[in-house]
């Protein structure tokens, strides 16, 4: 365990709450400095009650103008560098998320915003919006990791593409993986399955797969599974359905369409729901055929709950898979044809993932967040 005096740290991030990737892993970070006794500042647009309650953390809430996280981000870079003046001239230190503000000390990379295109979908306002977005926050990542003392990122594809795409000098990038709360995303017991799917209102008898994400735009390739779904649909072999949770701009759109296809009673569409780990735990297995994923945080608890997990090979997480568990991975997440001989190949040898898939489920549950924080701050601590 990492030793270290207590000291002041800012966090500079749009959220410090316990839903989405990095929203979460920065929480956590948070949470394992105040619990350590450092003076924590957080600047950000919200926080969790449970960590705004710790006596030793300040939350410096930045308001987003219209409740927009594009016109908010100036607000915050302006915010985030008029607090880091202050605590890093008394010895603080100062973690950034990305490009959100520009300092010279520790950004934490999550996502990387060149390399997540925006999409055609939506009306033409939301198209202005998502170009406009991209540019903005493309150009403000590679000037605030272009004068980072130390840049801490989710994965080596992470690592390898700031390296590729901004330039930067691989010895100053380290790679810390995401933890996991190994006691809320965890198998089954023995009869949850079946207890959770009565307790939902969900069929015993049948197979069902989960999709776990927005709906706001294409970056998770829900489309790219509808199209597979109807494919699978046409075929009287298979019985499985699917179950969608999450919301966004284009959710009722999606269930229309779903009617239209004549698809509709083999799509469940839950909306924003905060029981994930327990949809994992009653269903089979977790899809996720995202164009864009700097981790993907979501296909890891999938996988702690035991379910085997079909994510994009580009995807961070799936530089952790292992070699039995290839097959699981997307390699083009347009291709829907693909995607549906994937699953029809999961759906007739289900069996042999099983083996595998629990050694990596136990191997990821070994890392706590607590542990990733403390991996965390000794990268910190070693780069002085």
């Amino acid at each position: 365990m990492v030793r270290v005096n207590p000291k002041s740290f800012l966090l500079v991030s749009g959220d410090f709450v316990k839903t989405g990737g990095m929203d979460r892993a920065n929480y956590a970070l948070a949470a394992h400095l105040a619990d350590k006794g450092h003076d924590v500042h957080l600047v950000a647009y919200r926080a969790g009650d449970e960590l705004v309650r710790q006596p030793n953390l300040k939350l410096h809430r930045v308001r987003k103008p219209l409740g927009s996280y594009l016109l908010g981000h100036p607000v915050m870079g302006r915010a985030g560098r008029a607090l880091a003046k202050r605590i890093g001239e008394a010895g603080g230190r100062v973690v950034v998320n990305g490009g959100n503000c520009r300092w010279g000390d520790v950004n934490w990379l999550h996502h990387l915003n060149v390399l997540d295109l925006p999409n055609a979908s939506g009306s033409l306002g939301r198209r202005f919006h998502r170009r406009l977005s991209y540019w903005l926050f493309s150009r403000a990542d590679r000037a605030a990791l272009k004068m980072a003392r130390i840049v801490v990122t989710t994965c080596e594809r992470n690592k390898q593409d700031l390296v590729n795409w901004l330039g930067i000098n691989p010895d100053r990038v380290r790679v810390v993986y995401y933890g996991t709360d190994p006691e809320v995303f965890r198998p089954a017991a023995e009869g949850e399955r079946e207890a959770l799917r009565t307790k939902f209102g969900w069929p015993l008898d049948r197979p069902l797969l989960a999709f776990v994400g927005a709906l706001g735009d294409r970056r998770k390739g829900f489309d790219t599974l509808f199209h597979a779904w109807e494919i699978l649909c046409r075929d009287s072999r298979w019985q499985a359905d699917l179950v969608v949770a999450g919301t966004g701009a284009e959710l009722d759109a999606w269930k229309e369409r779903a009617e239209t296809a004549g698809i509709a009673s083999r799509i469940r569409f839950l909306g924003f729901r905060r029981d994930v780990p327990d949809i994992f735990r009653a269903c089979d297995a977790h899809v996720l055929p995202s164009r864009y994923e700097g981790y993907s945080l979501v296909t890891q608890e999938a996988l702690c709950c035991g379910r085997p997990a079909f994510i994009t090979r580009t995807a961070g997480i799936a530089e952790r898979f292992p070699a039995e568990l290839q097959d699981l991975l997307i390699p083009d997440p347009d291709n829907a044809v693909d995607l549906a001989d994937r699953l029809r190949h999961w759906f007739a040898n289900s069996d042999q993932f099983a083996r595998p898939l629990a050694s990596f489920s136990e191997q990821l549950r070994s890392s706590t967040w607590d542990q990733m924080a403390e991996r965390f701050l000794a990268i910190v601590e070693e780069a002085g």
